[in-house]
């Protein structure tokens, strides 16, 4: 009995839900006509997928082991399994080193140079956050957004895929304004405990000022979504380049929500976490799906 209740609280621990920021890997083959239809290539992101979630999640844990004070004080974190006490910082620190050493290694035995080599950077960037990137003034969400954007680069190393600078940008944009709608919630959930009990380099007096950032830069994703689908690389990449044109009220229609539900505190955590159980961003992606699938649709014609 006690075997399943570890066994329970490790799993929670591992956040297994989180992974879905790894299906950003398979981003750059899915935007790349000419080969999406690489069968060879895909199977290497499902590996390479599986790698990278075990190394995230070995980040997880390290990182909750070192934020127990300030989760305690979180009404959406109290509940993690090492601030609760149902994981013991033990068994949490072995799989942490297990999952590490695994994700590696096996990426090391099918995968790319370069993506082995993106994956050791993402988990030491990973650790600098935890260690004491993450109580720096905005150099944090600025590392938040870039870990997002390796996932990228790393799915493109995997496939050979290079990055276009529009994708690059649009990225760092679009989750810059999520790590900013990350911490303006953590602030607003404990901004009523004494003392600086998120454990960030925020106030309560900063709330205004993070909304403005976090909104700016979603807007600014945006910008460069438009100018992007207006560009000439546009037109010889998608044989139905004008469907991307739908992509731009969905994206405003979704930022805009976020920061709605983050200004009433509605939001719960992780914005991108919150995204993958909420049923309007669900609904949100498939039209994605459904819009890129068109713009690269050949049929009829």
């Amino acid at each position: 009995m006690e075997g399943e209740r570890t066994g329970s609280a490790l799993w929670r621990a591992l956040r297994p839900y989180q992974w879905a920021k790894n299906l950003l890997l398979f981003v750059p083959l899915a935007l790349t006509p000419a080969q999406v239809s690489d069968t060879g290539k895909w199977l290497v992101l499902v590996g390479a997928f599986a790698c990278w979630s075990a190394v995230a999640s070995a980040g997880y844990l390290v990182n909750d082991a070192l934020d127990l004070a300030s989760d305690r004080a979180d009404p959406a974190k109290r509940d993690r399994p090492f601030a609760s006490g149902a994981l013991a910082l033990r068994t949490g620190a072995g799989a942490g080193i297990a999952l590490a050493v695994l994700g590696v290694g096996l990426s090391a035995v099918f995968a790319p140079a370069a993506f082995v080599a993106h994956l050791v950077a993402y988990l030491a960037l990973t650790l600098a956050y935890s260690l004491y990137v993450k109580r720096l003034l905005l150099l944090d969400v600025l590392l938040l957004a870039g870990l997002y954007t390796m996932r990228l680069l790393a799915g493109g190393a995997a496939t050979g895929i290079g990055l276009t600078p529009w994708l690059l940008a649009f990225s760092l944009f679009v989750f810059l304004g999520l790590a900013f709608a990350k911490r303006y919630g953590e602030l607003l959930r404990t901004s009523g405990a004494p003392g600086n009990s998120s454990g960030r380099a925020y106030r309560r007096d900063d709330l205004d000022l993070l909304m403005m950032l976090g909104t700016t830069s979603a807007y600014l994703s945006v910008l460069v979504l438009c100018l992007y689908i207006n560009s000439d690389h546009v037109g010889q990449q998608y044989p139905r380049p004008g469907a991307l044109w739908f992509l731009v009220p969905l994206l405003l229609y979704w930022a805009s929500r976020i920061w709605f539900l983050a200004k009433r505190g509605e939001l719960p955590g992780d914005p991108v976490a919150f995204a993958v159980r909420d049923r309007v961003s669900l609904a949100v992606g498939a039209l994605v799906v459904l819009v890129l699938g068109i713009a690269v649709s050949r049929w009829p014609g």
